[in-house]
């Protein structure tokens, strides 16, 4: 088994009962404690008009964490490429990497991150972003590469900076975009586990070696909540599984404390879905975590990095679950 790293994704998620302000200083809290933990990278989402998120702008939310930390990797979870133009991407990630070098990634999406309605008020255009999505993949590998490989417009300062490029991906679309341009690929397991296997297969089995890798490199995305037991686990991820629901009615609500009547609170067809997903997740007791991401790994493969999003209410408990699966993959690391 390939040894695993371990990474994290944010979403500034605004807990019931707290502030915008309460959020960030959240997210700068995580990321300082799981610089601690030795965790790889710390990636956060772009999303717009969410209520219940505070991570629209994502590049000033990166800066913030660069500023408020040492050593660890901050990057973005991503950038959705159709709400912005490459050379103001490039600009604005390649000033970041001169003041923080080597702790900046760009990871990249290919959908808007939002509604429709919204999506239509952020685009540089109304129809082509998503299509445009390779070009400008393209693009932005130009803009970090060396001087003498770019046009006449560049993006200062960000020629030379060389900053990591990552296709995020949530079906099979982008697996084939990161093998043939032979970049690393983020799989989002967390919310669209449907084609997770086929689009790992595909990515590996497609993979074109080029100037950033000579092989593949597949990170996981999972929602993954970690407890001294099964029970506390499987209770922690009422919180998880709110959320979620909340989504699907369009309501954005804050996130909220566990329950122990998450069956009461959701209809007959909510529940059956939302136990659909803590299965896909990985929730449950030290144990019980390790056997499910060993039962993964067998079923679709290895992977070289696993980055966890943790929904949970309370942030003593966030971190507990963090720790603990710390732990476990260090664990089987060393086996």
């Amino acid at each position: 088994m390939t040894e695993i790293k371990l990474s994290a994704l944010n979403l500034v998620p605004i807990r019931e009962g707290q502030t915008d302000k309460d959020a960030i200083d959240d997210m700068v809290k995580l990321a300082q404690n799981l610089e601690k933990l030795n965790f790889e990278r710390y990636w956060i989402a772009e999303h717009h008009n969410a209520p219940n998120l505070v991570s629209s702008a994502t590049a000033l939310l990166i800066q913030h964490t660069l500023e408020h930390t040492h050593s660890i990797k901050v990057g973005s979870g991503g950038i959705m490429l159709p709400n912005h133009a490459p050379l103001i991407v490039a600009e604005q990630f390649g000033t970041m990497a001169t003041v923080f070098p080597n702790r900046v990634d760009l990871g990249l999406g290919r959908a808007p991150g939002t509604d429709m309605m919204t999506a239509s008020a952020l685009r540089r255009d109304q129809h082509n972003g998503v299509y445009e999505f390779p070009d400008e993949v393209e693009q932005l590998a130009t803009y970090f590469g060396p001087a003498n490989q770019q046009g006449y417009v560049r993006a200062y300062p960000a020629v030379d900076k060389n900053v990591p490029l990552y296709v995020l991906g949530s079906s099979t679309d982008s697996a084939h975009l990161a093998a043939r341009k032979g970049l690393p690929y983020v799989f989002a397991g967390h919310f669209a586990p449907q084609q997770m296997q086929d689009a790992m297969e595909i990515y590996k089995s497609l993979f074109e070696p080029s100037d950033v890798l000579d092989k593949p490199y597949m990170i996981v995305c999972l929602n993954a909540i970690v407890a001294e037991t099964d029970a506390e686990a499987e209770y922690l991820a009422s919180t998880q599984a709110q959320v979620m629901v909340s989504i699907t009615r369009g309501r954005m609500q804050p996130v909220q404390p566990p329950t122990d009547d998450l069956q009461g609170l959701l209809t007959p067809r909510e529940f059956e879905l939302a136990k659909q997903r803590m299965s896909q997740s990985l929730i449950g007791s030290e144990a019980t975590v390790k056997e499910k991401l060993q039962n993964f790994i067998a079923e679709n493969g290895d992977i070289d990095e696993l980055m966890a999003i943790s929904y949970i209410y309370d942030q003593e408990a966030q971190l507990d679950s963090y720790k603990r699966l710390n732990k476990l993959v260090s664990e089987m690391n060393n086996n």
